[in-house]
């Protein structure tokens, strides 16, 4: 007996589970060597990742800088210039705050949004109002304190610079803070702002303060102007009445010191004339109370001697009995007067006496001998 032939597909075969288990853990097994390194090459890459780390800390300081030094947070140390080296991060950290640097803040010079200069009014110590702008120099003199004790340095100082800049225009008149004291409250203000810095211990530094403009408000500027120009003119009339009296008064002292030496030598001269005369006198006293008679002829001769010396003619009369003597006229100085060196001649129709002296001869002074 036949059987019969079945005809389709043959049914699918089931894998077994067990099979493809083990399978797949020796593909596992295999993708696992390839994906494990080595040990070694595992402590070769930790240390070069540590050293990496450990690198990180090696820092250079510039310089112009220092090096401020953090451990978790908190400040530790200042370093100077050179190549330095702290924990590395998140252990320590440096800072390099450029402490030579001289920074500026301008003070009252911005731009508004408008383009417009923005207004710093404040008042004088005269009570009137006037926008000054100045320019502050400063540097990092403590960069602990700079760092650590204010949280915004900067906006602190430009604060402080302003109050000390109202605070000593407020000291002074308008005419100082704007023409011959402009100086001294610049310095005066550097003073101020350094005193108030310093109880704030901002680490700040304030190597000067230069006054850039101080003038009145806009709406007054003319007024003030014509003011400015009065005083300018009071002060150029005042210095030439100084310097008319820095002429004068010289030499009125001049004069009047010329004036009192004179008096003074005039004063000598005549006080040593006089004790001269006077000791003179004294002299001839003494000599008379020793020998009256002689120190009388003396002087006598000494008076007569004066007399003829002054004479142009003298006449001579020795016998007592008028001009009948033979030389009646004596010329004594014959080039003092032409009139003695030629003969004496009389007038036409007017003869003298013979011996006698005509009319022209009669002598100016006479001496009569005893």
């Amino acid at each position: 007996m036949q059987t019969p032939e079945t005809s389709g597909p043959e049914p699918a075969t089931v894998p077994d589970p067990i099979a493809v288990g083990r399978i797949a853990r020796g593909k596992f097994s295999q993708f696992k060597r390839i994906l494990t390194p080595d040990r070694r090459i595992l402590t070769v890459l930790g240390v070069l990742i540590v050293a990496l780390w450990l690198s990180t800390g090696i820092y250079k300081v510039q310089p112009d800088e220092n090096g401020v030094i953090q451990r978790f947070g908190k400040f530790t140390d200042i370093t100077g210039v050179g190549l330095h080296y702290h924990l590395p991060y998140p252990i320590e950290t440096a800072q390099l705050p450029k402490v030579t640097k001289v920074n500026q803040l301008a003070i009252g010079q911005a731009l508004g949004a408008s383009g417009s200069r923005s207004s710093n009014q404040m008042l004088t110590g005269d009570e009137n109002i006037v926008e000054a702008d100045c320019t502050v120099f400063w540097r990092i003199k403590d960069p602990a304190q700079y760092l650590f004790k204010v949280n915004d340095p900067e906006g602190t100082l430009k604060v402080v610079a302003e109050s000390a800049i109202r605070e000593v225009i407020g000291r002074n008149p308008i005419q100082s803070a704007m023409s011959d004291k402009r100086q001294q409250i610049g310095e005066d203000i550097r003073s101020v702002l350094q005193s108030h810095l310093d109880d704030y211990q901002a680490g700040i530094l304030i190597t000067q303060v230069q006054l850039q403009r101080v003038e009145p408000p806009p709406a007054v500027i003319d007024a003030f102007n014509d003011v400015q120009r009065a005083r300018s003119d009071q002060e150029r009339a005042r210095n030439e009445a100084e310097a008319y009296r820095n002429d004068i008064l010289p030499r009125a002292r001049g004069q009047a010191e010329k004036i009192v030496q004179e008096a003074e030598a005039y004063k000598a001269q005549v006080v040593d004339l006089a004790q001269g005369e006077a000791a003179s006198f004294l002299a001839i006293y003494k000599a008379y109370r020793l020998s009256p008679e002689v120190t009388g002829w003396r002087l006598y001769l000494d008076a007569v001697d004066e007399i003829l010396h002054r004479a142009s003619r003298v006449i001579v009369d020795s016998s007592g009995k008028g001009l009948s003597s033979v030389l009646p006229v004596m010329p004594i100085d014959a080039q003092r007067s032409p009139l003695l060196s030629a003969p004496a001649r009389a007038a036409p129709g007017n003869q003298a006496a013979p011996g006698a002296a005509s009319p022209d001869q009669v002598p100016a002074q006479t001496g009569v001998a005893p």
